[in-house]
């Protein structure tokens, strides 16, 4: 949404940015209509709603990475056994997209393939994709709280997320305006909500660059707007170089928590190659428990 004219410069009146970013916004909203009213192209997302309901649901939008699905079905399994998982792929390939849903439904995991999206940008074609999502599968399935994640987000301990969730609204990471102007938002990666909180505001879970925000940001007006940073907890965060020898931000890996956070479509080709390799090492002995033994007992502690 633009933002209100008196954050518009004189400069920005000048290039008629208060006209520019209203008529882009009509047309975005526009795009993000039309799109949640698409079919599934795999799965019934009526049927994923219905097995939701009242239940806890952790949800993956999966893009071009098998791999990366297979690792965070294993670990989730293991630290959550009575969580409920959902994969939403938004992988442009269809040979991609048949790989991850192979995957999914050899976890027993829920499978949706997200209609094509409109948007090549990744931020954009995220964010209109978990619009889908809660249109089709989080609002109308009324989950008791619901969680998004991204598809390189691995946990390494049974801290409960959805802990925080008795005391406030929602809980993740937050992130804020660039350049900061007073509002932010959760990352769109790490997010989880009481659906009773929200399930009758209008929430969008795209990008709203006109006031700084990413995806997840445009939540800011329906939303975040409306509570105090200061009185929520929030998930802890940090990057660290992915290995000795380079800069964190030439090869990060975020830790929210005991969660992993692998970063990924940022560095060279071979840089993200390599990265991959690293945390499946950090997750091995995990993933070793998750294949060789019952599930350790969910914490609550933060």
């Amino acid at each position: 949404m633009p933002k209100p004219l008196s954050e518009y410069t004189w400069a920005d009146w000048q290039r008629l940015r208060p006209v520019s970013h209203g008529i882009k916004t009509a047309r975005y909203r526009w795009i993000d209509r039309q799109y949640r009213r698409a079919p599934a192209r795999v799965g019934d997302p009526a049927a994923v709603a219905r097995s939701i309901a009242g239940r806890k649901v952790l949800v993956t939008v999966a893009y071009m990475d098998p791999e990366a699905i297979e690792l965070q079905a294993t670990l989730l399994r293991h630290f959550f056994p009575d969580t409920l998982y959902v994969v939403v792929d938004n992988s442009p390939e269809d040979e991609v997209a048949s790989q991850i849903e192979r995957v999914a439904r050899a976890h027993g995991v829920d499978y949706l393939r997200a209609p094509e999206n409109p948007w090549k940008k990744s931020s954009r074609s995220h964010g209109i994709a978990l619009n889908w999502i809660w249109h089709n599968v989080l609002r109308p399935g009324a989950p008791e709280a619901f969680g998004l994640l991204d598809h390189d987000l691995f946990p390494t301990a049974p801290e409960d997320p959805f802990a925080p969730l008795a005391t406030q609204d929602f809980y993740g990471y937050v992130r804020f305006a660039e350049p900061a102007n007073g509002r932010w938002f959760l990352w769109a990666g790490f997010s989880m909500m009481r659906h009773a909180a929200v399930r009758d505001l209008d929430l969008d879970f795209g990008q709203d660059w006109f006031i700084g925000l990413d995806t997840g940001g445009a939540n800011w007006g329906p939303l975040y707007s409306r509570y105090d940073l200061r009185e929520l907890v929030q998930s802890p965060s940090r990057f660290v170089a992915y290995r000795d020898g380079i800069g964190t931000y030439d090869g990060p890996l975020q830790w929210c928590g005991p969660w992993l956070h692998e970063v990924g479509q940022m560095g060279e080709s071979e840089v993200m190659r390599d990265k991959r390799r690293v945390v499946k090492d950090i997750l091995a002995p995990h993933l070793d428990a998750a294949r060789a033994g019952p599930a350790p007992a969910i914490s609550a502690e933060r």
